[in-house]
């Protein structure tokens, strides 16, 4: 059995260039106990594989040079050396960016059954919806009638994280690009606000229209212009929890923080960071919430998907451009 997967062949400084990506096949040795085969049908891309092409250590494993690339992945059991695990059954699992992954059992998960659409599990489901959950409910606790701002709104993050508020029965605005963009959230029941062509104290100014209540709840995406925007119209007691920062991913060089810092001690406000492994054990609680309103239309979610293992790096990219509405997803 062979296998085509990405490798990376140098670490980019900036956006990564298309080149850098190459498709590789190798012959797959026999199966060793406790190991399966994995014909993939979904994989997943996702702005924090970035910070893997850094060749440095952050939360996670940089990628090796030169070695299969990572990911999230679906895929359906063709082969199976392990007693717990059979043949068809559809899994998730780590092993993206190729076609067919040959990997230890214990890292497979079996897909539950909630009724939904199997690419779901990467996507509202899966690591962008649990995100969206733990950032709004236990890193920023938010709670009913609170003012809510989420960066990035339309992304597989953000768009979860703007239903869960609105469920809440929260005043939410939520920051995007594109006018299809927030024609969309505007169809959520939230305030769209462009931050297109516009400087922090523009984007501020276009804030606070959106919500003369102040913000009581940051969900922060982006960083930039973004975060100093959101900074000058928290609310006392206000809470900020950072997700990412997508815009300085990229970057050739330190980026400034924002000037206005200072409001976090003038509004006695709370801005934490985290990761959402660090909170997987939460995962069964987001699933029991989340699946049965995704199964009955009650939260709505969007796909971009391309299509073919070739499409990778490009699907990747383009996320830094605004490519995608909702989860970036390619079908195999």
């Amino acid at each position: 059995m062979q296998s085509q997967f990405y490798t990376l062949t140098d670490y980019p400084n900036g956006l990564p260039d298309r080149a850098l990506f190459k498709l590789e096949t190798q012959t797959l040795p026999d199966l060793a106990e406790g190991e399966v085969l994995i014909r993939n049908r979904w994989l997943s891309v996702d702005p924090y594989m970035r910070g893997r092409m850094s060749g440095i250590r952050t939360y996670v494993e940089p990628f090796e040079l030169g070695k299969p690339m990572e990911g999230g992945a679906i895929g359906e059991i063709i082969a199976s050396n392990d007693s717990r695990l059979k043949v068809g059954d559809i899994v998730t699992h780590m092993g993206g960016w190729r076609d067919i992954a040959q990997l230890p059992a214990e890292g497979l998960t079996p897909l539950p059954d909630h009724g939904v659409p199997e690419q779901a599990y990467l996507g509202v489901l899966g690591m962008p919806g649990m995100t969206a959950w733990t950032g709004l409910n236990l890193i920023a606790e938010c709670k009913p009638g609170d003012n809510v701002l989420v960066s990035a709104a339309s992304g597989a993050v953000g768009s979860l994280a703007v239903q869960l508020a609105k469920a809440k029965g929260c005043h939410v605005v939520g920051i995007a690009g594109p006018a299809h963009k927030l024609a969309w959230l505007e169809s959520l029941g939230v305030e769209p606000v462009s931050y297109r062509d516009r400087t922090a104290l523009e984007l501020s100014d276009a804030i606070k229209l959106a919500s003369p209540n102040g913000i009581d709840v940051y969900f922060e995406n982006v960083g930039g212009v973004c975060l100093e925007a959101a900074l000058s119209q928290l609310n006392e007691g206000a809470r900020i929890a950072v997700c990412g920062m997508i815009e300085s991913y990229n970057a050739q060089a330190p980026t400034p923080g924002p000037s206005n810092l200072s409001q976090l001690v003038v509004r006695k406000a709370k801005m934490q960071g985290f990761i959402v492994t660090d909170h997987w054990a939460s995962y069964p609680y987001f699933l029991n919430e989340v699946a049965p309103q995704v199964a009955q239309g009650k939260l709505t979610y969007k796909e971009t998907v391309k299509e073919g293992l070739e499409s990778t790096p490009d699907a990747f990219l383009a996320l830094f451009e605004g490519g995608n509405t909702g989860k970036m997803l390619i079908k195999l």
